[in-house]
């Protein structure tokens, strides 16, 4: 007979997605649309290479570029937060043997 009890596991889990809400799914975004920036600077400098490019290729190749350095950047800020030290912490206490 199963427990109605969550797990511990579940718990975590539960927590994680109330303290970021929609994680996954913003995560799903950033990694469409730094693909689609990366595919759109492919394409750009295929064109260019081939003459056949439009006068403002340079804007339009930065604007591609900088929505894949926008996306990497929101990925890495929607990382989760690993907890630090705190700053008033007492060293690790030597063995007095040594």
């Amino acid at each position: 007979m199963p427990s109605d009890t969550p797990t511990d596991e579940l718990r975590q889990r539960l927590r994680a997605e109330a303290i970021a809400p929609y994680r996954g799914l913003r995560r799903v975004f950033y990694g469409v649309f730094a693909a689609s920036g990366l595919m759109g600077g492919f394409i750009l400098v295929l064109k260019w290479l081939a003459g056949t490019a439009p006068s403002d290729v340079g804007w339009s190749l930065a604007l591609q570029l900088g929505v894949v350095v926008l996306m990497v950047a929101l990925w890495r800020w929607d990382q989760p937060r690993s907890p630090r030290s705190p700053r008033n912490a007492e060293p690790p206490k030597s063995d007095p043997a040594d």
